[in-house]
């Protein structure tokens, strides 16, 4: 185990399985093109043997965040929920192949690593079937003063309020980070997300987290706040630092008084929208993990954002700030 790990990631492990399909083969499946549907193991065996050519690699919103973190240089580890199976082996060895220390053994038993059939149509539109299988398994009991070491910070998805014991783990990982002197950021994952688990949400926030990376419809589904003026104003009384995404409004940094308005980058091609949030994150932690000033933390995350919008995929590739330098 990594005695420097910058930041460590808690969250769903998925197995993103990418082909490109046309309309017929959606319309085969009966899936409503551009739609993400939860499906059951039977139903992924059934798309999955009638799938041409794919690609599979990890994926999951905080997998993706650790995996950019490290393609950019920084130091991560992992703790998600796989199989030992052909896709949890997979899952691993990607993350593992980018330098992320992986603190969780493949589970010998139960249910079948997950994975997301990402369907890719000719105009780059992506429809998604997923089968969330290990990763809802993941329990206290992966939880502990080993698996979470002492990073500079962890980051936890909240995704993983939707798991039995959720709530639990995310406030016993806090507890052990914080004993540790880490620091803990939360991703809010989607504004329905926030909703299922409101007021659990708002008492995390309040009382286990530093640090939040979201969209602005998630932030104000937590607060309460018609727009981003008042979301302003009620977040200069907190401590938290609060990074927003506001897709082509770029984003929005408030840390008690301090708050920086960072514009987005325009884009003339835009292929894919999928994972912009979780580069975002990628750029903005890596900046803030080595210690820079949250106006350079918001434009490396926009840096990544914008880059990971102009091609297929969620994925940071290693060298995207080279030669980059923050103003």
């Amino acid at each position: 185990m990594s005695d420097n790990v910058q930041l460590l990631g808690i969250s769903n492990a998925i197995v993103d399985v990418l082909s490109h399909v046309d309309g017929n083969f959606l319309e085969t499946i009966g899936a409503e093109p551009g739609s993400m549907t939860l499906i059951d193991l039977d139903r992924a065996h059934d798309i999955y043997n009638k799938m041409g050519p794919a690609t599979e690699m990890s994926g999951g919103s905080v997998a993706n965040t650790v995996a950019g973190f490290a393609n950019l240089g920084g130091e991560t580890a992992y703790i998600g929920k796989v199989r030992d199976d052909q896709l949890g082996r997979i899952f691993n060895h990607d993350m593992k192949s980018l330098g992320v220390d992986i603190r969780l053994p493949k589970a010998a038993d139960g249910a079948p690593t997950a994975r997301s059939h990402v369907l890719i149509t000719a105009d780059g539109q992506r429809t998604m079937q997923t089968y969330l299988g290990a990763c809802t398994e993941l329990g206290l009991v992966d939880i502990t003063e080993d698996t979470i070491g002492a990073p500079r910070a962890i980051l936890i998805e909240g995704y993983v309020w939707d798991i039995a014991e959720g709530p639990a783990l995310a406030k016993k990982a806090a507890d052990i980070a914080h004993a540790a002197g880490a620091r803990v950021a939360l991703s809010l994952s989607d504004s329905f997300c926030v909703e299922r688990h409101k007021d659990s949400f708002v008492s995390f926030v309040e009382n286990d987290t530093d640090i939040i990376v979201a969209d602005e419809d998630e932030v104000y589904a937590l607060l309460d706040t018609p727009g981003i003026e008042e979301t302003i104003e009620l977040l200069q009384q907190r401590d938290t630092l609060f990074a927003i995404t506001r897709s082509e409004k770029g984003s929005v940094i408030v840390r008690g008084d301090e708050h920086v308005i960072q514009s987005a980058t325009h884009v003339d091609n835009v292929v894919d929208t999928t994972g912009a949030g979780d580069a975002y994150a990628a750029g903005f932690l890596y900046g803030w993990a080595n210690d820079l000033p949250l106006s350079h933390c918001a434009q490396y995350g926009t840096h990544c954002a914008t880059r990971v919008i102009q091609q297929l995929g969620a994925r940071i590739e290693p060298g995207l700030l080279d030669g980059f330098e923050a103003l």
